[in-house]
């Protein structure tokens, strides 16, 4: 679970971190008519640092994605191979969220 709980903030770290570079880039984009050299210079050091970017998110995406796949695959086979543990487990859970909904 706590591998799941990783992928699923290293998914959202993604996202975010996305959202961050489009802002960049609707920045960068504004500033195109502007003809100052130093800025027109920032600007281009930026595009690059924001393409590297871009391609390194990408990458670990697909990782998150292949590691989310591969604990999928796992979990199915643990299941297929231990199915009374997991209705045991199952069970027992519910039996204790029961208990500690009852108390309310």
């Amino acid at each position: 679970m706590d591998n799941f709980s990783n992928q699923f903030h290293s998914n959202q770290l993604v996202g975010e971190i996305k959202e961050v570079m489009l802002d960049a880039e609707a920045l960068l984009a504004a500033t195109v008519d502007t003809g100052d050299k130093k800025l027109a210079e920032i600007r281009d050091k930026s595009e690059k640092s924001l393409k590297r970017v871009r391609a390194r998110l990408d990458d670990l995406q697909t990782d998150v994605l292949l590691n989310v796949k591969a604990a999928t695959k796992a979990t199915d086979v643990y299941v297929h191979e231990n199915p009374w543990r997991v209705i045991g487990f199952a069970a027992s859970l519910g039996v204790v969220v029961g208990l500690l909904m009852g108390r309310r």
